[in-house]
């Protein structure tokens, strides 16, 4: 890889929609780029329609990882990885976010002495039970530039004793995406062609601290049974912890339906629509925070705490899901509510404006 070149890691359908707007400013630059795709997630709907959708450009090498265990899977990417870098030495590595693929991309990396770049630095849930809060500490501390998306992930960085001079607050690149789509998110469009009523809930459920457990599996499953009694329920269900889910009885409730998952535009389009999401995914926190859809967080803890404090997110437990339910469709949607500072489009392009000056 010639000298001044920067590759992208991207690895699981939460990184693609923080790339588009980084990868797409350095472009403006003049920065020469190479994108991999580790292949972590790996059919369709999962990765490829992101790519057109976001107007990503085709990854220059896709390393084929699929599925396995933590250990498998991120040993995978990394030899594939070192083999990559060894040969072509980048300039910087970028990863983005706390999937595996993040944190093999950043070892390699780091001790082939090259330097990383982390977008979506800082963020703590504080809860080591997490595979993605293991991931997060380890990136953060192995990586050369550190792009924070809030304030309280700057705080977490200094406390931890990253030197200050590599911590940047930029804002949420995820969120420069979902700004620039504003217009494509067609609510009546996706709840036509899902043939869905005026109001309906979104729910996505996929952490292990969810559906690993059996005894867990079950709470759950009666605690969205509960949610359906109130309104419709529409679940695009990731492939992880399916199985387990459906074989607990998911599916039995007629007012609760279950999809394959959906393309960006789909996804963002039915949440908009929706009078309430329920989710244990980090990044569906921070898309209805912007687009003002009431979010209940099944989840003991929050890595993204500002879209508590400057959003529409709440914490809630399976034994309180269906009374905070019934209480979010009485109160409505806010319609004054804090925006988190910085989170106005411009993330991606200042990132490419610190990584320009860095690369000289």
């Amino acid at each position: 890889m010639p000298a001044g070149i920067v590759l992208h890691v991207t690895g699981a359908r939460p990184n693609f929609p923080k790339a588009a707007p980084v990868v797409r400013a350095l472009d403006r630059h003049g920065v020469r780029q190479r994108l991999v795709h580790t292949g972590q997630h790996y059919d369709d709907r999962m990765s490829e329609v992101f790519f057109r959708q976001l107007r990503l450009p085709e990854p220059d090498i896709n390393l084929g990882v699929g599925s396995g265990s933590h250990a498998s899977q991120t040993a995978r990417v990394m030899t594939g990885l070192e083999e990559l870098m060894i040969a072509e030495r980048p300039a910087l590595t970028v990863v983005y976010g706390d999937v595996n693929s993040a944190l093999a991309a950043a070892l390699v990396a780091s001790k082939l002495d090259i330097p990383v770049a982390h977008v979506e630095a800082g963020l703590r849930s504080f809860d080591r039970s997490m595979p993605e809060e293991i991931n997060r500490v380890v990136v953060d501390h192995v990586s050369d530039l550190l792009f924070a998306t809030s304030p309280d992930a700057v705080t977490h960085l200094r406390n931890e004793g990253i030197a200050t001079e590599k911590v940047h607050l930029v804002g949420n690149p995820m969120i420069d995406t979902l700004l620039a789509n504003l217009d494509r998110f067609d609510v009546a469009g996706i709840r036509a062609a899902l043939s869905l009523p005026e109001r309906y809930v979104v729910a996505t459920l996929h952490r292990p601290g969810n559906v690993d457990d059996p005894a867990d599996v079950v709470d759950l499953v009666k605690a969205m049974h509960a949610v359906a009694d109130q309104l419709p329920v529409i679940l695009p269900l990731h492939p992880r912890g399916r199985q387990q889910l459906e074989n607990a009885g998911l599916l039995s409730h007629r007012a609760l339906r279950v999809i394959e998952p959906l393309g960006y535009l789909e996804f963002v389009s039915l949440v908009r629509g929706a009078v309430v999401v329920v989710t244990d995914s980090g990044g569906v926190q921070e898309e209805t925070t912007m687009l003002g859809v009431p979010c209940l967080t099944l989840r003991p803890n929050t890595e993204r705490p500002i879209t508590i404090t400057h959003g529409t997110n709440r914490l809630v437990t399976r034994s309180t899901l269906a009374d905070a339910v019934a209480n979010t469709l009485t109160a409505g949607r806010q319609t004054l509510r804090p925006t988190p500072p910085m989170w106005d489009g411009a993330a991606g392009r200042r990132i490419a404006e610190i990584i320009s000056r860095v690369l000289g």
